[in-house]
């Protein structure tokens, strides 16, 4: 039994949602792919196919075999592109999982110079600032701001991001600016909902830390939005520099408690490991920290 065939005959079979579509899609006879299908249930002790004359389906063993399936076949294209391809030639698809605010506002460009270098690798980028499982979800790349928890993954720093608090001049105007972060009690926060600490800011002042509780009056899982609320006069907002730069340098924001620092957030490209590391990856890898490392835009005349 050739193993891995079998396994490239399942997935086929699951995708067309027949044998004869996966027959027609390898070039196979249909006994033939009926037979590899047999021989892997066999080799397993379980049925990977609800069969019936009208319909093939999956069974629940078949579902999670086809996952890990997936993968399997996936690195063993991305081992023989790895073997086949130099690091100054990148191919394929390069599938990357993003923040939101960061990507929208910093990524733009930097794909556009990445494609023009390599324009033999195809980009999908997803954009979500929820913890997608790397592997599961089929990412070749993550890139992630904040601590990293899962120690089995490479994690490769790309540029830090000062957090600073900040308010529009309307909201100042209106109630007052808080001059230590005990102030922030009798103030409108605006509060991002992944934040690891929830509802407590902190802060250090003179090297001693402040951890600070607010009542938010919003929170958002969006920092865009957040940004706008308090562009808006609604409230005050402590967010990366990457999301609130703009705004401060063109006057829309001004920082809020100029003497208390927050900790600065360290952006990182994250792949599941070093060993056979396709160039498409190393490249990308390699020129956002080339792009963003050194000197962060976002940071600029802050």
């Amino acid at each position: 039994m050739d193993l891995f065939q079998s396994m490239t005959v399942f997935a086929k079979v699951a995708e067309f949602g027949s044998f004869a579509g996966a027959a027609r899609a390898l070039d196979m006879s249909n006994p033939s792919v009926t037979r590899h299908v047999a021989d892997l249930e066999t080799h397993l002790q379980a049925r990977l196919f609800n069969r019936s004359t009208r319909r093939l389906s999956l069974t629940e063993t078949g579902v999670t075999y086809l996952e890990r399936c997936r993968q399997v076949l996936h690195d063993v294209d991305e081992a023989a592109l790895v073997a086949s391809t130099s690091t100054q030639n990148p191919t394929g698809t390069l599938r990357v999982s993003a923040p939101v605010s960061f990507a929208v506002n910093y990524l733009g460009r930097f794909l556009l110079e990445y494609s023009q270098r390599f324009p033999k690798v195809s980009l999908d980028i997803a954009l979500s600032d929820r913890m997608v499982d790397l592997v599961e979800d089929g990412y070749d790349l993550v890139i992630r701001i904040g601590r990293i928890k899962d120690s089995s993954l490479i994690a490769r720093k790309i540029a830090t991001a000062r957090v600073v608090a900040c308010a529009a001049q309307s909201y100042i105007d209106q109630h007052g600016e808080p001059q230590t972060p005990q102030d922030l009690a009798a103030h409108v926060c605006l509060n991002y909902s992944y934040l690891m600490t929830r509802d407590v800011w902190q802060f250090v002042h003179q090297g001693t830390p402040q951890s600070i509780r607010i009542k938010s009056a919003m929170q958002s899982n969006s920092g865009g939005l957040l940004r706008e609320a308090a562009i808006a006069g609604m409230g005050i907002i402590m967010q990366p520099t990457f999301i609130v730069g703009d705004a401060l340098r063109e006057g829309k924001l001004r920082v809020v408690l100029p003497g208390y620092e927050a900790k600065k957030l360290d952006i990182y490209a994250i792949y599941p490991s070093r060993d056979h590391l396709s160039s498409k990856v190393r490249t990308f890898v390699d020129h956002l920290i080339e792009r963003f490392g050194a000197a962060p835009e976002w940071d600029r005349d802050i």
